[in-house]
């Protein structure tokens, strides 16, 4: 047998196997389509949460009733989305977000969800739906996926009331929406995480039936560069130094002056100055480590771009600095240790007024949800 021959056979046999496998694969996704049109655990949402059927009503389509008008997105009538529960309790929407700053139980869900996936510092990634779906089924699937590198993951779902809100159990959803924080006080998200949040979304969406629309790469990083230029040129932190004009400061007493004064003492030594409403006014440090006897130097330290201007933080740190000299002998001094006159406390107060109005210019208002986020 000739060269010539055993390479025809060669190339046949190779032809014949790439027959058979294009011909397994199509049948393995014709299996996978109809196992999914006939799964059993598909959602009906037909059903109320507690498993009773629901009555029927068929989506209507608003058009305003006039000729030319807009068509609005398909909405369920009154007596579908009751049933169903359209609106998520804030409490609930909080916790199935995780650890939002600027949130509380009052806020309303929709709110939240505004909140949480945000045109402006995320990346947003559309999830289409085979068919409307339940929180309870969807939830376990996209609790794989809530952080790529040290960016958060987020999802917000439409849900049949028309509310855009945090998947819950019990919400049903037409439509889903995921979002990546694009960049954080560190760094912006980059090619290996954008690379590794799109394979990983994939495997999630294949599980929950639905199809990512995924933003073109090159797009999403020049913004989360963007972003991240931005955070870096307004991560800015103000300090006030307060030096012993005599002995050290025993610890025993110096804890007990300011707690006095109002600190909350943190697990990692500091002391933390409240805001009155579960916030941070500013921070102080005794510059020593734990268990150390004594102390001769304080530090406070306003972080600015998360308290916002209402607040006045940097006037409040100022006071209680003074405030402090007069009860421990000390002085109010700069980093170095020369002595901080009020001319000069005047000056960094108007740098801070323009810091707040570049920031608010930015709609990146300091001490708002978004700056949270951004400088957490």
């Amino acid at each position: 047998m000739t060269d010539f021959q055993m390479s025809l056979i060669a190339a046949g046999g190779v032809f014949v196997v790439g027959v058979i496998t294009y011909n397994k694969w199509q049948e393995h996704k014709a299996r996978k389509g109809v196992e999914r049109a006939f799964a059993s655990d598909h959602d009906d949402v037909l059903m109320r949460a507690d498993g009773t059927p629901s009555e029927r009503s068929e989506p209507v389509l608003d058009v305003g009733g006039m000729p030319g008008a807009e068509i609005g997105e398909p909405t369920f009538g009154a007596q579908a989305a009751a049933p169903v529960g359209g609106g998520a309790d804030s409490a609930e929407a909080l916790a199935a977000a995780g650890p939002l700053p600027g949130m509380s139980s009052d806020t309303p869900p929709a709110e939240v969800a505004e909140n949480l996936v945000d045109p402006l510092i995320d990346c947003m990634i559309p999830l289409a739906l085979e068919g409307a779906a339940r929180g309870d089924r969807i939830l376990p699937s996209l609790s794989k996926l809530r952080r790529v590198g040290s960016k958060p993951i987020h999802y917000i779902g439409l849900a049949v009331n028309g509310d855009w809100e945090p998947i819950v159990h019990g919400g049903v959803y037409t439509k889903l929406q995921a979002g990546v924080q694009m960049a954080t006080r560190t760094t912006a998200l980059n090619e290996l995480e954008y690379s590794e949040l799109v394979t990983r979304l994939r495997a999630v969406a294949d599980e929950i039936g639905a199809e990512p629309e995924v933003p073109d790469m090159i797009e999403v990083m020049s913004e989360a560069r963007t972003l991240h230029k931005f955070v870096a040129g307004h991560d800015a932190q103000l300090g006030v130094n307060l030096k012993a004009n005599g002995a050290p400061w025993a610890m025993s007493t110096l804890i007990g002056a300011l707690e006095q004064a109002g600190f909350d003492v943190r697990p990692d030594g500091r002391f933390a100055m409240p805001d009155g409403d579960g916030g941070v006014l500013f921070t102080l440090s005794t510059n020593v480590t734990l268990g150390a006897d004594a102390t001769d130097r304080l530090t406070l330290l306003l972080d600015v771009p998360v308290v916002a201007p209402s607040r006045d933080g940097f006037a409040a740190m100022v006071r209680c600095a003074k405030e402090l000299a007069l009860r421990l002998d000390a002085t109010v001094v700069d980093d170095f240790e020369q002595p901080l006159p009020d001319s000069t406390l005047e000056e960094i107060a108007v740098q801070v007024k323009e810091f707040y109005t570049e920031m608010e210019a930015a709609d990146i208002p300091a001490g708002s949800t978004r700056a949270l986020r951004l400088f957490s």
